[in-house]
């Protein structure tokens, strides 16, 4: 008996031991610069939502429904009465008050029945707000077509919309709400998470270095060849023995290690708005820059020729041309950027706006100056 409680207490202390390594790291690994938990840049396989969608009807709106137009609703609202035993003329029907919309929502996998889980309802017709609707009870399928929850409640609206004969005033989107704790699941998906054999991370950005740096920091932590690698965005780990059928801590301790991702050099250029993004590992070789703006202004006047008192002569109108041009004097710059502050630097020394960069960017990118892809968005 004796020997029994002295095995299981050291296989106790075993997991605890590792529990607390995988928590706190191993000596001599403190955490560096830059660092991001391993939970904030991959996610593990089969840890993941599902998405709900359902179609129903949103009433108690004060005038601002669905148009006598829109036959969906109509259909919609006779089939509802019916189901209700109420006998209904579509022909007489006026769903001003009524609306017919969409509604969506992401079910965890580990939600469980009873479970309330927020919704989204969009309108689906020609209504112009949802403010005061009340959602009527509405079946939630997923992509296999069974169903998994059921969603009603008042709608909660973050906008409003007023219209006059001669005026509108609107905040936000009066057409789309939420109801928190909205929809009950009905049905849970079968998943029994401690039963895997192994677990998947999948990066959120591929990238071999940081893949094959997350597998190097858990067999170091775990103290064994338990991960590997399988592709640029994906991690195999197989599970110690000391966790078999208890993952839980296994996972809540890994996702809390912490690396330095490595990503490559990428400028992201919106053009729609002028913003820039540049990365840490962005360099430019040195260049000579001269960036200069030419701006062409036409204007026309229009002049009125009056003939004299007691005149035979008509008025007239006698148009007049201005072209001015003016081509700002713009003088050569060395640009070289060994770090992503003197990149910068280098750019505000050129005196560019946003716009003035961009164009900059994609010239020195095309001479095989700017060691880093570009990406305009």
């Amino acid at each position: 008996m004796r020997a029994k409680i002295l095995i299981l207490s050291l296989r106790f202390l075993s997991v605890f031991v590792l529990a607390s390594a995988l928590a706190s790291g191993l000596p001599g690994l403190p955490g560096t610069a830059h660092a991001a938990r391993i939970k904030d840049i991959a996610a593990f396989g089969g840890v993941r939502d599902n998405q709900l969608i359902g179609y129903g009807l949103v009433v108690g709106l004060q005038g601002t429904g669905d148009k006598k137009d829109s036959a969906f609703t109509m259909r919609s609202m006779v089939t509802m009465l019916e189901k209700m035993g109420v006998s209904v003329d579509q022909r007489q029907m006026k769903p001003k008050n009524v609306a017919a919309v969409m509604v969506t929502a992401r079910m965890p996998v580990s939600a469980k029945p009873g479970s309330r889980v927020d919704i989204t309802v969009s309108s689906l017709g020609d209504s112009t707000s949802l403010l005061g609707g009340v959602l009527l009870q509405t079946p939630l399928k997923g992509v296999d077509g069974k169903i998994y929850a059921l969603a009603q409640g008042s709608l909660t609206i973050g906008g409003f919309s007023v219209t006059g004969d001669q005026a509108t005033a609107m905040k936000n989107i009066s057409t789309v709400g939420q109801i928190p704790n909205g929809a009950t699941i009905e049905r849970g998906i079968p998943f029994d998470f401690n039963s895997m054999d192994k677990l998947l991370l999948y990066m959120n950005a591929p990238d071999f270095s940081t893949t094959q740096q997350v597998a190097s920091r858990l067999n170091t932590v775990l103290g064994g060849t338990f991960a590997r690698a399988v592709d640029i965005s994906t991690i195999e780990v197989q599970i110690p023995g000391d966790f078999v059928g208890n993952l839980v801590p296994l996972m809540a301790s890994i996702e809390n290690l912490e690396i330095t991702p490595d990503m490559p050099a990428k400028v992201v250029v919106d053009e729609k708005t002028g913003t820039i993004v540049l990365g840490r590992d962005v360099r430019i070789s040195r260049v000579a820059v001269a960036h200069g703006n030419l701006e062409v202004m036409v204007q026309e006047n229009l002049q009125v020729s009056q003939p004299g008192a007691f005149s035979n002569g008509t008025t007239a109108i006698t148009p007049s041309t201005q072209i001015a041009g003016q081509e700002e004097a713009r003088k050569l710059n060395i640009l070289e950027g060994a770090t992503l502050q003197e990149l910068v630097d280098g750019l505000n020394a050129v005196g560019a706006s946003p716009r003035d960069v961009i164009s900059i960017l994609r010239t020195i990118k095309a001479a095989g100056a700017l060691h880093a892809s570009l990406e305009v968005i």
